[in-house]
């Protein structure tokens, strides 16, 4: 298992009895995702999986479009061919035309895929021990003020 060493706070932490500033939150998100993303690129490759490999199967909760895919990875076509070959070779994604046009391929995590990505996520979970230890009216909170600050497609 891989140990996730607490944040040192920041030289400019914001005291508890001053509202901080939207640019100290987006500073604070960002050392958070930072965080997070560095934990799972090391158990992503725990997994023999680069960090591009490990997230774009963890985006795949769906068949999805390489095109649509390419949009959430913020990258281009080729790079998402290349990262679904690797993932294709080791049985953990396949490739299926769209039902509705079939010009259209869309990628599909198989079962070996699904299971990689539901150990990816159990290990992350025991490493980020602070979620489980918010109570329930805090985890409402916290997940009602990202989608709040992030409005997107919660599926993704």
């Amino acid at each position: 298992m891989t140990d996730i060493s607490p944040a040192v706070p920041s030289a400019n932490a914001v005291p508890s009895d001053v509202i901080p500033t939207a640019a100290q939150l987006m500073d604070r998100f960002a050392q958070a995702a930072a965080d997070y993303y560095r934990n799972f690129g090391l158990v992503a490759a725990e997994h023999g999986l680069t960090f591009m490999q490990g997230k774009m199967l963890s985006l795949l909760r769906r068949p999805m479009s390489m095109r649509s895919l390419a949009a959430l990875l913020g990258c281009d076509a080729s790079n998402v061919t290349w990262i679904v070959d690797r993932l294709e070779a080791r049985h953990l994604v396949y490739r299926e035309v769209d039902q509705h046009d079939r010009r259209i391929k869309n990628v599909a995590v198989t079962d070996e895929g699904a299971e990689v990505i539901r150990l990816i996520r159990a290990e992350m979970m025991s490493n980020l021990t602070a979620l489980e230890q918010l109570d329930g009216p805090q985890r409402r909170a916290f997940h009602d003020l990202l989608a709040l600050a992030f409005p997107g497609d919660p599926g993704h």
